[in-house]
């Protein structure tokens, strides 16, 4: 995949998400540090996270007669929920795979949403392997998480609802898991306005992408060490990454005391409930792991809901 998506792309998604999914709102919030930042609250989004854009743009792409055969995907949580959710919306089944290290609470509620729900494997890379297998010996389409011109589309469209809504916006920053989000995200900012900052934020016990830039190509971790699980595989893919390396300015690593600190903060003071890789962002700013000027304005993603919070 071309690492230069283009504008229509993310244009086209937009369009084929309006009215499906919300446009969900802008807060500003002034943190404990004093500087103001504005939270885009996906957290509010249908399926509980941004996950819903990129994987319902995926599923309105296909044909009838592919949805007849069932959607496949693995995921930490928050996909598997967007994926059920699509299907649910377009009358596909759907199995999704989840690694044993997946929130008892997430397990519960895609139970009630997907057809076939499937715990298996130590990690993501686990698990999605399960799913491919499945994808191969079925038929069923497989959704990727991050690794999908139009799911990186979907979750782009975000950048186009932050810009539309608040085009003054300097710098955003963009919790990583395996890249889709900050993938689509980077990619429609810089198109719609160059000179905007991409922060990245990843977890300092699964830094997949920070790794990666600083040897200057995609890498694996030999182990994860964190409870921010959507935040967790071992490894990218080479279209995010190729993406990340051209639109990303920088990536800064929170710990989990940091993010359910944040999290914690965030629920006493702004009633947001959020999982702990929704709180990364925010995390990252408060605890100085990026220090933004003071003249410019920032927007954080608030990416899922949850209860690490309360």
């Amino acid at each position: 995949m071309n690492p230069t998506l283009p504008l229509s792309l993310f244009k086209s998604a937009q369009r084929n998400l309006t009215g499906r999914i919300r446009r969900t709102p802008q807060m500003d919030i002034v943190l404990d540090t004093g500087k103001t930042v504005t939270a885009k609250l996906e957290n509010l989004q249908i399926s509980g996270s941004f996950k819903i854009r990129g994987a319902l743009n995926t599923v309105l792409s296909l044909q009838s007669e592919t949805l007849a055969k069932g959607l496949v995907t693995a995921s930490g949580g928050n996909h598997g929920l967007g994926v059920a959710t699509a299907g649910a919306m377009t009358g596909a089944s759907t199995t999704i795979y989840l690694p044993r290290n997946t929130p008892a609470l997430k397990v519960a509620k895609l139970k009630k949403i997907a057809t076939n729900v499937i715990v298996d494997g130590d990690v993501w890379d686990d698990a999605n392997n399960l799913a491919l297998e499945d994808a191969r010996k079925t038929g069923k389409t497989y959704v990727h998480p991050f690794a999908d011109e139009s799911v990186i589309a979907g979750q782009g469209t975000l950048s186009l609802e932050i810009l539309q809504d608040n085009p003054d916006i300097d710098i955003m920053l963009v919790a990583i898991g395996g890249g889709g989000l900050i993938s689509g995200v980077a990619s429609a900012a810089k198109l719609i306005k160059p000179g905007i900052e991409i922060i990245g934020v990843e977890a300092v016990g699964a830094p997949t992408l920070k790794n990666s830039l600083d040897a200057g190509k995609l890498v694996a971790l030999e182990k994860i060490d964190t409870k921010a699980n959507t935040l967790a595989p071992r490894q990218s893919a080479q279209v995010n990454f190729d993406i990340i390396s051209k639109n990303v300015d920088q990536i800064v690593l929170v710990s989990d005391e940091e993010m359910q600190a944040s999290a914690h903060w965030l629920w006493q003071n702004c009633g947001l409930g959020l999982e702990l890789s929704a709180a990364a962002a925010i995390a990252a700013l408060r605890f100085g792991a990026f220090t933004p000027p003071k003249n410019k304005k920032v927007c954080a993603i608030i990416c899922g809901s949850g209860p690490d919070g309360h």
